[in-house]
């Protein structure tokens, strides 16, 4: 595909499920910009993209990723590397997380992470930023003042806020500011020496127990903290089925309380941890099919509507280590769509229009880019086009991503992003191996 930005995308199934579009048409871009949809042919004589057999969707959003950049150097993955990964999945729009080396925890640093991705290129890197300095959890961090610099979250990912009187202070210039709080849910207390899922397949290899209620309760805290407040908060990488209760109760009571579910906690339990060994440790760690079925429940009834892949790339060096010292994580960005296509989509979980939803405009809505995650004629135009019947083989060595450590390696999957534009751009096609029903040329 020539590097263009005045194009035809023809014949493609197109998705917009912000705006409840589902049918067959032609997409029209302009100098970048997006002219016309059209469910009739649109003449047009220039580059085409036959989209035949391919869905058309708003460029897809993962709200929670690492690029580990600022970084002391004790790891690899840099925003270029990461963003190259972003657009090989289909992303065109990416929230950092600020659990870098040192924290983002001040504007200057804020402004550094947008002033990077802007000279990259290739997709739109958000930056989130900490709630307290550090994130060490005794000193709020200037909230007013990150989100000034373009924060478009708040969150101590990698550690949890603790201190209850903490969290509201925190929960009160969240609220003042409008921006979402993310927390990492994850009660140190209970987790110490935790390792893996608190059960069975933990008693068998021995290692320190990470319970269920580590995470519900910090939930559940929250929401007290949060319901004379009404801040946006949103749970990160849910692991537990019962924390889907706990959130769809809150929601009953109109609580501004939104989740996230991740690809290796809707498809893999803590028996990888015996099969994977370090591959399958995890922060929150994998757990049982009872937790599988009710995060799927929840993602059916809408409790859960946001999918995020938490990509945590890491070098292998920190996995080759005894299980109790390796790095939690798993690099997931290049696979992610792929892995919710099989999760969610082949037992009728959800639809091509839902899933798409939860990879679009909710997390749009959640962080308050509403212009993001849907079409809008005459705005810049942020497209991923996917093949849903593409098979092929996930190979972690191949990633763009420096991080190899992908659980996922070796499966064999149905579904792939064959291009993606940002910002009217191609910034990523799809060679080699393509489906024959998706021709691009």
């Amino acid at each position: 595909m020539p590097n263009m930005n005045t194009m035809l995308l023809q014949n493609g199934r197109i998705i917009d499920s912000a705006n409840n579009l589902d049918c067959i048409g032609d997409v029209l871009i302009e100098n970048g910009v997006l002219k016309q949809i059209s469910e009739t042919p649109i003449q047009f004589d220039g580059n085409t993209i036959d989209c035949t057999g391919c869905i058309i969707s708003p460029g897809l959003i993962d709200i929670h990723v690492h690029f580990r950049e600022p970084s002391s150097g004790n790891h690899e993955e840099t925003i270029a590397t990461g963003s190259a990964a972003a657009v090989t999945g289909g992303f065109t729009t990416v929230c950092t997380m600020p659990n870098t080396t040192p924290a983002i925890d001040t504007p200057e640093l804020v402004r550094e992470s947008i002033e990077t991705a802007k000279r990259v290129g290739l997709c739109r890197v958000l930056p989130t930023a900490c709630a307290t300095l550090g994130r060490q959890g005794s000193t709020i961090a200037p909230i007013a003042e990150l989100v000034e610099a373009g924060a478009i979250a708040i969150t101590d990912d990698g550690d949890v806020v603790a201190d209850s009187e903490m969290m509201s202070a925190v929960l009160e210039q969240c609220n003042k500011q409008n921006v979402p709080f993310m927390q990492h849910c994850q009660d140190q207390e209970m987790t110490k020496g935790g390792v893996m899922n608190a059960g069975k397949v933990q008693e068998e290899l021995g290692y320190g127990p990470w319970p269920r209620i580590a995470e519900e309760s910090i939930i559940a805290r929250d929401i007290d903290l949060d319901t004379p407040i009404g801040a946006k908060w949103h749970a990160q990488h849910l692991s537990s089925g019962g924390s889907v209760e706990i959130i769809r109760q809150a929601q009953e009571k109109n609580i501004p309380i939104t989740g996230e579910a991740s690809p290796h906690h809707l498809l893999l339990t803590d028996g990888a941890c015996r099969s994977l060994g370090t591959i399958a440790k995890m922060n929150p760690p994998l757990r049982e099919q009872q937790d599988i079925d009710l995060l799927k429940q929840g993602i059916a009834d809408g409790i859960v509507s946001i999918l995020a892949t938490d990509h945590a790339p890491h070098p292998l060096h920190t996995k080759e280590k005894p299980f109790a010292e390796a790095s939690f994580g798993i690099t997931g960005l290049e696979c992610a769509l792929a892995l919710y296509a099989k999760a969610l989509l082949g037992d009728g979980t959800c639809d091509w229009p839902s899933l798409l939803a939860m990879m679009t405009c909710n997390p749009a809505n959640l962080i308050n880019c509403h212009k993001l995650g849907q079409f809008q004629i005459g705005s810049l135009a942020d497209i991923t086009i996917i093949d849903p019947d593409y098979s092929w083989n996930i190979d972690a060595n191949s990633f763009a991503s420096t991080g190899k450590n992908c659980p996922f390696d070796g499966w064999e999957v149905n579904c792939k992003p064959i291009a993606t534009i940002f910002d009217g751009e191609v910034v990523f096609e799809c060679l080699g191996n393509r489906s024959t029903r998706c021709e691009i040329g």
